[in-house]
């Protein structure tokens, strides 16, 4: 197996520390961008969902109708009725306010992370995975929370890839169309945008759901960061530098 840059590894080799590039600027300034994005992101958006708990399918949907399913907390508003004796502070102006320009944020620093991406060729190297790591067998490897060796500081596995690739392309492209549909001024300019989704609650459920995968992701991604190596990867993603090991001559 290759380690960093190239370099074969070798069990019976002499090790040395060795410092070179692992994240570009571009990606190390979208990553924490979007890390903070999608913190407020969570806030706002909880509080939105406090308001109304309640989730349908099609067009409309209200306290008279009969919901797809109902979140078991109770509501920031007291015509809601959720079975609570009691009602949370309502904070559905601000959050809402927040979770749009934030929103706005996210997809102009997706745009550029995803643009860049193509442009230099990022996605292809770095998480394309190859023909032959997609078998059941090197799937397989993979799957288990096991603190990888060094030369995991520089390269992604087949899971890493496919998941990230999952992120970018599926799961954030669907969390932006979802949210525009929930915007009116952008449905009266597009209405096709919420007519695909089979109407503006339809859309605001697909958001909701979206929203837990992408939550999944993140708590996932940040236990793996623990099990790997807490302090180093986050100067990795901070510097953009990683130590690895390279045989002497």
């Amino acid at each position: 197996m290759a380690g960093a840059a190239g370099y074969p590894i070798h069990a019976s080799a002499s090790p040395a520390d060795r410092v070179a590039p692992r994240h570009t600027v571009l990606v190390r300034v979208t990553h924490w961008i979007t890390a903070l994005c999608f913190f407020a992101l969570l806030v706002t958006g909880f509080e939105i969902v406090i308001s109304h708990p309640r989730f349908y399918w099609g067009e409309t949907g209200n306290i008279l109708t009969k919901p797809l399913f109902v979140l078991p907390i109770p509501s920031s508003r007291a015509s809601v009725v959720t079975g609570y004796g009691y009602v949370m502070p309502d904070q559905n102006g601000w959050s809402r306010a927040l979770h749009f320009q934030t929103a706005w944020l996210a997809v102009l620093t997706g745009s550029l992370y995803f643009v860049a991406g193509l442009t230099t060729g990022h996605f292809r190297k770095n998480l394309l995975p190859a023909k032959a790591d997609l078998s059941w067998r090197a799937l397989r490897g993979h799957l288990r929370f096991a603190r990888p060796d060094e030369t995991g500081a520089w390269s992604y596995n087949v899971v890493q890839r496919i998941t990230y690739l999952l992120v970018i392309f599926v799961l954030f492209p669907l969390a932006v169309w979802t949210g525009l549909a929930l915007s009116p001024a952008f449905v009266s300019a597009f209405p096709a945008s919420v007519t695909l989704l089979g109407g503006q609650q339809s859309a605001r459920t697909i958001h909701f759901f979206v929203s837990l995968a992408l939550l999944l992701f993140v708590v996932v991604h940040v236990v793996m960061i623990c099990i790997a190596g807490f302090w180093s990867r986050m100067r990795t993603m901070i510097t953009g530098r990683a130590v690895a090991r390279r045989e002497q001559a």
